[in-house]
C-alpha cells in the first residue's frame, strides 16, 4: 500500500482474497459468474472505502460539503483504479498470455496449462500492486487531485 502500512499476514491474506485478481486468475478454471462475483465483491470494498473516506471528512462538522465530497471521489477514482480496473486488466492478460503460450510451446494437458496459468495469475499478485498503487498516485497526483486542491491526497 503506498499509505505506509505495515502487511501482517492476516492483512496481506484479506487484502489479497477480497481483489478481484484472484477471480482473474481462476478464470481458466471456474465459471465467469465467479470472475464476475470477484468484481462485485472489489467494488462493494470500493463503494464502502470512499463512503467511510467521507464520513471521516465529515465528522462533526456539518457544512464541510465539499471535503466530503473530495475524499468520496477522490477514494473511489484511486481505489476503482488502483484496485478494480488496472490490476484486473493486468491479471487477465498475464493469465490470457500464459494459456496461450503454454498451448503454443507445451503438450501439457488442457488441465495442467489452466492449473499452470492460474498459478502464474496467482504468483503475479504481489508483484503489481505496489507498481499500481504508486502509478496511480502519480496519474491522479497530475490530474484530478490538481482540480480539487493543488495535488494533495486524500487518503
Amino acid at each position: 500500500r503506498s499509505d505506509g502500512t505495515k502487511w501482517s499476514l492476516v492483512t496481506l491474506l484479506s487484502y489479497i482474497w477480497r481483489r478481484q485478481e484472484v477471480g482473474e486468475a481462476f478464470r481458466a478454471l471456474v465459471p465467469v459468474s465467479f470472475v464476475w462475483g470477484s468484481y462485485a465483491v472489489a467494488t462493494a470494498y470500493v463503494t464502502t472505502d470512499a463512503v467511510d473516506k467521507g464520513k471521516k471528512a465529515h465528522g462533526d462538522n456539518p457544512g464541510k460539503t465539499t471535503r466530503v465530497a473530495v475524499a468520496v471521489v477522490d477514494t473511489f477514482v484511486w481505489q476503482a483504479l488502483a484496485s478494480v480496473i488496472i490490476p484486473g486488466f493486468t491479471i487477465n492478460r498475464v493469465c490470457a498470455a500464459s494459456l496461450y503460450l503454454l498451448g503454443r510451446t507445451t503438450k501439457w494437458p488442457l488441465p495442467v496449462r489452466k492449473w499452470t496459468t492460474t498459478a502464474i495469475g496467482l504468483s503475479t499478485i504481489p508483484f503489481i500492486i505496489t507498481p499500481i498503487d504508486r502509478s496511480v498516485d502519480f496519474l491522479l497526483d497530475s490530474s484530478l487531485r490538481k482540480v480539487y486542491n493543488d495535488g494533495k491526497k486524500h487518503d
